[in-house]
């Protein structure tokens, strides 16, 4: 829990941070955005007139793109920092 509250904690913890952002974005997006407007829709005028479309497919998706770029080279650039951690290991 201490490297939390470190000087280094943004630096150590921003991948995980943006998985979790982008996981929440999608849950609200597409399971709870859409169920509150089917829900208001009903209890407004007593039917559904108009489906929920979710904001980020707008733009041809470039939104998920964005995002899977990001968290891909984050995760890639990751997996060569443990790699070199382990020939560092090996070779001490």
């Amino acid at each position: 829990m201490a490297k939390w509250f470190g000087d280094d904690w943004m630096r150590t913890q921003w991948r995980p941070m943006m998985a979790i952002v982008y996981m929440i974005i999608n849950l609200c997006d597409f399971l709870v955005f859409p169920i509150v407007w089917t829900l208001l829709q009903i209890h407004g005028e007593g039917k559904v007139a108009q489906q929920w479309v979710p904001l980020t497919l707008s733009n041809g998706g470039l939104f998920h793109m964005a995002f899977g770029a990001i968290l891909g080279v984050a995760a890639w650039t990751r997996g060569q920092e443990k790699v070199e951690e382990v020939r560092n290991a090996k070779a001490n």
